[in-house]
């Protein structure tokens, strides 16, 4: 008997992966529900490997083999996806295994020399190229930058598996292995936020994938990502492949996010009135104060929202520091189809304020107006302009949205 034990998922396919209960942060996304690490073993007569685990997990993922298995046994691993939360434990695992032939995309190839400088031999896979394994049937799917240059799929023809790497995944603690055991509330927010934080960037290549599927001609039944839950029926499947198209076109939506921070409340009660300028039109905001709102989050509103309003204090002749940190992180991920506008208090001098307009612009989103600027604590007058301008945003946005 060992510690860990192996969870079978189809016929040949079981889960020898990690739980990770306590992790919090990835990369500079909180990950309050923790994650997992799925790898997977497929016995045939020729038993594969697909993909490891964290290094640290090592241990944990040669019990749950060695509970069904003994890992000298495996004779090939399939690399899908060469960050270290996927191949942390790969050499670990050759040194143990010694298998005949480690496959890995051709990106993939160069990525493991650069991450470990070890001469791995690996077996490169072309994009659409079918291989057997002994009696096992695989093609791979190149998805470069979906989300990084070596990303590969693997289908597993014999049992209909789509291993995804970090395709249709998100960061999820959980012993439920099939995402028709959870609720679709915690399913469709931590999707939405893996998305939004990991592949936003990268939408048009979404899309292209997206669309292309068909003429894939998989027969798939069941989609097995390298992070959360197994996508495990027609509905579920077609449900979060739909969610990644809606996400990727990034089409307008009545919401919008208002991120700021304050010093003396003075901005805050200008963000608080552009919230209730919104409002008196229909349209749904979120207020996020940056001193008390994580970037992760704010991204994932962001994802859904049609408009992008910024309010910052003047520190030092430059924003708020917060609102700095969220603006890069925000950049990176590069939003589109947004409208905006900065707003905010200042003292001397309205660098802060300047600077945030010049971000938004940088980011490629439509301003509206001019920024709005007040020296030091706004008067009914200037909180009347501020909710003009939630009214203004609202507005456009209802157009945007029906036209």
């Amino acid at each position: 008997m060992q510690p860990y034990e192996a969870i079978k998922i189809t016929e040949h396919v079981y889960w020898v992966g990690a739980i990770d209960w306590d992790l919090r942060n990835f990369h500079g996304y909180n990950t309050l529900r923790g994650s997992t690490y799925n790898a997977f073993l497929i016995l045939g007569d020729k038993p594969v490997l697909v993909d490891t685990v964290k290094a640290p997990f090592f241990q944990e993922m040669m019990s749950r083999i060695r509970s069904i298995i003994e890992p000298e046994k495996i004779q090939y691993i399939i690399s899908n996806h060469s960050e270290m939360d996927h191949s942390g434990s790969l050499p670990q695992a050759i040194e143990v295994i010694h298998p005949e032939k480690v496959f890995a995309s051709k990106m993939g190839d160069a990525a493991l020399q650069a991450h470990f400088h070890k001469n791995f031999n690996i077996t490169e896979i072309a994009s659409g190229q079918k291989f057997n394994l002994g009696n096992s049937k695989f093609v791979c799917l190149e998805t470069r930058m979906l989300h990084w240059p070596d990303s590969m799929f693997t289908f597993f023809e014999n049992d209909g598996v789509l291993f995804s790497q970090d395709g249709f995944g998100m960061h999820l603690a959980t012993t439920n292995f099939w995402a028709s055991q959870h609720e679709t509330g915690i399913l469709r927010y931590e999707a939405a936020k893996y998305f939004a934080n990991i592949l936003l960037p990268y939408s048009t290549m979404v899309l292209k994938l997206l669309d292309q599927f068909p003429t894939f001609k998989l027969t798939l039944k069941l989609i097995a990502p390298d992070h959360g839950p197994l996508w495990d029926t027609p509905e579920n499947i077609q449900w979060i492949m739909q969610l990644w198209r809606e996400w990727a076109e990034q089409k307008p939506l009545p919401k919008i996010s208002i991120v700021y921070d304050t010093m003396w409340e003075s901005t805050e009660k200008m963000a608080k009135a552009v919230a209730d300028g919104a409002m008196s039109e229909g349209v749904h905001s979120k207020l996020l104060r940056m001193t008390d709102s994580h970037r992760a989050d704010t991204i994932t509103e962001i994802l859904e929202s049609g408009a992008l309003l910024v309010g910052t204090p003047t520190l030092n002749q430059q924003m708020f520091p917060t609102i700095a940190d969220a603006l890069c992180y925000i950049k990176g991920l590069k939003p589109k189809n947004l409208i905006g506008q900065a707003f905010g208090s200042y003292g001397w001098g309205q660098e802060g304020i300047k600077l945030a307009k010049q971000a938004l612009e940088d980011m490629q989103i439509k301003l509206i107006g001019e920024p709005i600027a007040v020296n030091y604590v706004p008067t009914e007058e200037d909180l009347v302009k501020c909710r003009m301008l939630g009214q203004q945003t609202a507005k456009i946005l209802k157009n945007e949205i029906t036209t």
